[in-house]
């Protein structure tokens, strides 16, 4: 499971952003569309009779479904030729094999990536345990940040490539959504570096407008970042 310990790093692509036209998905009868006004804030806390760890995998395992199922809506869309590049605004992600290497690969291939190795993992007993008696391993919430890291990647790209095609099957609330549920729980558990969603503040942000319960997380991301700063 080495192979999912690498670094990957986000470095500039070299282009302009596709859109330094308007993101459509900031547009405000985009951004406040849902499934459910359900407040996530209440969904995403350890319940006091689960285990961290349980709760951790449970939560994680489903996040991986269902960012799953949202990117094969849109997966025909996602070519090798439309998209050249695992690329998010002006950044462009690469994935680190077994050994480390840094593999540059188009955007689908980077998404197979993060699915295979993601299945392989939470597939895997001795990591994801199911069965009474067994013991997660010591680099358990290590493992889960990263497979969270690389969710976010597949997430953002959907927003940043692929959102006109989500309109159009109007799947764009059930996006909407999940990104809510996904980023709240990766904060209540700091399972993501602000650094790393930096990239999509202004969705986070626009989320947190939309009576969508998202404004603790923003307004923990705002003071998560203001400490960074402090000598």
């Amino acid at each position: 499971m080495d192979w999912l310990m690498g670094k990957s790093k986000a470095k500039p692509n070299g282009k302009k952003p596709a859109a330094e036209e308007r993101k459509a998905y900031l547009e405000p009868e985009h951004t406040k569309a849902r499934i459910t006004d359900f407040q996530f804030k209440e969904l995403v806390v350890l319940p006091r009779e689960i285990d961290l760890n349980e709760w951790l995998a449970s939560n994680t395992t489903t996040f991986f479904h269902h960012i799953n199922l949202q990117y094969s809506t849109i997966s025909e869309f996602c070519t090798g030729e439309a998209c050249q590049t695992m690329a998010v605004c002006n950044t462009q992600y690469y994935w680190y094999d077994e050994r480390g290497k840094k593999v540059k690969c188009t955007a689908p291939q980077y998404v197979d990536f993060v699915m295979s190795s993601v299945q392989k993992l939470v597939t895997d007993e001795d990591v994801f345990p199911t069965k009474y008696g067994r013991e997660f391993p010591s680099s358990f919430e290590s493992l889960v940040r990263k497979i969270c890291r690389h969710l976010f990647h597949v997430l953002a790209h959907i927003y940043w490539a692929h959102f006109k095609e989500t309109l159009a099957l109007e799947l764009h609330g059930h996006l909407n959504t999940l990104y809510v549920h996904f980023i709240l729980f990766a904060r209540e558990f700091n399972l993501l570096d602000p650094k790393e969603t930096a990239i999509m503040d202004d969705l986070t942000e626009s989320s947190g407008k939309a009576r969508t319960g998202l404004r603790p997380c923003v307004e923990m991301l705002h003071q998560q970042k203001a400490e960074t700063r402090l000598p």
